[in-house]
């Protein structure tokens, strides 16, 4: 099969996007499918035997912390170059919006995939909250063009069918269980995690810093209780405003951490805390108790979907502060604290992007037949 993947965001950018298409083409690749990657030119050219092509990026000027590339017609040109069998637009919006224009122009199967809660994330930004409806129908516009669409949770699965999306289905979860594992346990990381204080609890947070992810919200846990350390792993447009929120409490920032030392990072912890309501599914939850730690999170549609209150995981309502400190204080049972450990482990093993990626495979193979046929009905 020849496979066409025009992303918003991919190498060497860090997010679940990345992750789960990265894992896919490495899956697709190894069946000896063709893949092209068209994305935001950030240097990468080639990945696991894929070819990768840049599309020029700009700033803007109210988002400088990472590149976009807009609509262009290079698509066009890529596409009918490589006559793919499938065209799958990931987070359709800007260079993924004339993957969806130019399928439907060149006659080529489309699957379309929803990763990005964008409308929730005006909810964040006052002066661009009017623009939801308006971004709401551009977002149905583009995806029910799709034969077929994909998202990350039957939570937003509801949503999007509120908002009138058609033809949609839940992409699985997965996780890397090789290197995300308790075993990547690390004094020394800890150390540097905790500020080399063994007395207290460490949380961690991984993720973009971004206002949407509701970071603040932890501050008055801090605030409550100084026996317990917070590293905040990542960066983005709200780090410097977060120093300043955390200055005085037991916090390090530490920016983005890859590969091994992640690994180490999240194994290194006591828990790991999750304050989002926006997500669409953060895989970075599996992450974390792949490495064989409890997740304290916001009640959302999408973490009651990952996390077993009390098993695997606490979650808290959001918004309220006692809630989160009761949550907390239940893992000051070491016995409690070691039981979901396992628990948290354990059930990340049914997981894997292997089983993840044959199943967009098959949506792959779907969305061709539905094609098909639609156009046999046309004839």
């Amino acid at each position: 099969m020849k496979i066409a993947i025009v992303t918003e965001t991919f190498l060497p950018s860090t997010d679940g996007v990345v992750t789960r298409l990265t894992q896919a083409v490495k899956y697709f690749r190894s069946l000896n499918h063709e893949v092209l990657v068209i994305a935001p030119d950030l240097g990468i050219t080639e990945y696991e035997g894929a070819k990768v092509e840049g599309i020029k990026t700009i700033t803007f000027p109210f988002y400088q912390y990472r590149k976009f590339s807009l609509p262009s017609k290079r698509i066009k040109e890529l596409l009918d170059t490589f006559q793919p069998n499938i065209v799958h637009a990931a987070n359709p919006a800007l260079i993924a919006a004339s993957a969806v224009r130019y399928a439907k122009k060149l006659d080529f199967p489309l699957l379309a995939s929803y990763h990005t809660h964008i409308p929730k994330y005006l909810d964040y930004y006052k002066v661009y909250k009017p623009a939801k409806p308006i971004l709401w129908s551009y977002i149905r516009r583009l995806h029910n063009t799709a034969e077929l669409n994909l998202c990350t949770s039957e939570t937003i699965r509801s949503e999007l069918l509120e908002q009138d999306i058609h033809h949609l289905h839940v992409l699985q979860r997965g996780v890397d269980t090789k290197n995300r594992h308790p075993r990547y346990y690390d004094i020394e990381m800890r150390n540097r995690l905790t500020n080399g204080d063994k007395s207290k609890k460490l949380l961690i947070f991984v993720g973009r810093l971004a206002i949407e992810k509701e970071i603040h919200k932890i501050k008055p846990l801090l605030d409550a209780r100084d026996d317990i350390s917070l590293a905040i792993i990542g960066d983005g447009p709200a780090k410097n405003d977060l120093m300043n929120v955390f200055k005085d409490t037991n916090t390090i920032f530490t920016g983005f951490l890859h590969g091994e030392e992640l690994s180490k990072a999240f194994a290194s912890a006591d828990a790991f805390i999750f304050p989002s309501v926006t997500e669409t599914l953060g895989l970075v939850i599996l992450e974390a108790m792949a490495s064989g730690l409890p997740v304290v999170a916001a009640k959302s549609g999408p973490t009651i979907e990952q996390i077993n209150d009390g098993e695997t995981g606490l979650l808290f309502e959001n918004e309220n502060i006692g809630s989160l400190i009761s949550a907390m204080n239940k893992l000051d049972d070491e016995n409690v604290l070691q039981q979901m450990r396992k628990n948290a482990r354990k059930e990340t093993e049914k997981f894997s992007w292997e089983k993840a990626s044959q199943q967009l495979l098959d949506f792959y193979t779907q969305t061709i037949k539905l094609h098909e046929d639609k156009n046999l009905v046309a004839k």
